[in-house]
């Protein structure tokens, strides 16, 4: 009520600058919470499931994007949500494009955004997360989302990326390797086949190698995907996904497609990825098609305008065992997480699911 409340003022400001202003205001909460970290969530038989060795206590989660260096760690979960994705973090430290590059579409409830993985670099990155855990780490599972710097050509991607895993996989419950933002030059070439499997035989390989160094098992590396991409180019990503022992994918990321605004929209020309209400129903069909085709083998974590339980069940039922939120959490405030896991509670408990486990996929049966 209070956010519905001070959302028109802080609606007035540039988005960018409301962003950081938010970043700052929880940044005190993060001090607070690095000194004394909150204990777990008890078990929940309906919302409860284990998936990678990580217990995940409800399927919603924070998408990458608003936490972009790890500056955040502990707050996630005190806000509600059941794990954090931290990032997009390159090898290398990069402003991102020039400002304007965030725009909001608030009669959508969408977002367009062009920033470019602007971020501090992997090693400060590392550096500052490794400060913010030392006290303990939160009670959910954190991922980095790793993506290329964009000054390095798509031949030396492999390598890019392996930088930044060496001095984040100690930090991470799981990876993500990006391949699908589209204000990165030339980075979606990435998905296809012929550059997708030897990056991914790349990644897995240094993957292994610092598992074995230190004697752990290797971090589930999972892969993020366009929502651009055509049905008929799906099967080799599961395919590639197989070869690779790639722990699942997430569907999708932000589109460039701009047929789900209104004609004549003022912001469809604006360069940069859609996200939000617009996106919704092409992010839940490639959820449905990767069950489909994966023969629900493959755990998948769904996002793409989810602003409610409704939506994010929407998603559990196409096939997603997981979910990810941010234009909705940008929306919905500080309560966004935990209205959405009361709503899916309700939802699952009137069709009379036991598990949530259970409604993974039915709509895709």
């Amino acid at each position: 009520m209070l956010y519905a409340l001070a959302r028109p003022l802080l609606f007035q400001l540039p988005p960018e600058t409301a962003h950081h202003l938010a970043l700052r205001a929880l940044s005190l909460w993060q001090a607070a919470l690095q000194r004394h970290p909150a204990p777990p969530a008890p078990p929940d038989p309906l919302l409860d499931q284990t998936l990678w060795g990580l217990r995940f206590p409800h399927p919603l989660g924070l998408a990458a994007g608003f936490d972009k260096n790890g500056a955040l760690p502990h707050v996630w979960s005190a806000l509600g949500f059941a794990f954090a994705e931290l990032g997009t973090v390159t090898a290398l430290p990069q402003p991102g494009n020039p400002a304007p590059r965030l725009f909001r579409l608030p009669a959508e409830r969408a977002l367009i955004n062009r920033l470019g993985f602007n971020n501090a670099g992997a090693q400060a990155v590392a550096a500052a997360l490794a400060a913010r855990l030392a006290g303990g780490r939160p009670p959910i599972p954190l991922g980095i989302n790793l993506g290329k710097s964009k000054v390095t050509p798509l031949e030396g991607a492999a390598d890019d990326y392996c930088a930044s895993l060496r001095v984040l996989h100690r930090l991470a419950d799981y990876l993500v390797l990006n391949v699908s933002s589209p204000n990165t030059p030339g980075l979606r070439d990435l998905q296809a086949e012929a550059q997708l499997a030897p990056l991914l035989a790349a990644v897995q390989a240094e993957n292994r190698r610092l598992a074995g160094a230190i004697d752990i098992a290797p971090r589930p590396l999972l892969l993020k995907i366009a929502p651009d991409l055509a049905d008929e180019a799906l099967p080799a990503v599961i395919a590639a996904v197989r070869a690779h022992d790639v722990a699942g994918i997430i569907a999708t990321n932000t589109t460039i497609d701009r047929r789900g605004l209104p004609k004549g929209h003022p912001l469809a020309g604006e360069a940069g990825g859609l996200s939000g209400a617009p996106l919704r129903a092409r992010a839940t069909a490639v959820v449905r098609a990767l069950y489909t085709l994966s023969d629900g083998a493959l755990p998948i974590i769904g996002v793409g305008g989810i602003a409610s339980g409704a939506d994010a069940y929407e998603k559990i039922r196409a096939g997603a065992s997981l979910v990810q939120a941010y234009t909705g959490f940008v929306y919905g405030g500080p309560t966004f997480a935990r209205d959405g896991v009361a709503e899916l509670r309700a939802l699952l408990a009137r069709d009379g699911f036991s598990r949530i486990t259970q409604a993974v996929g039915v709509d895709a049966k």
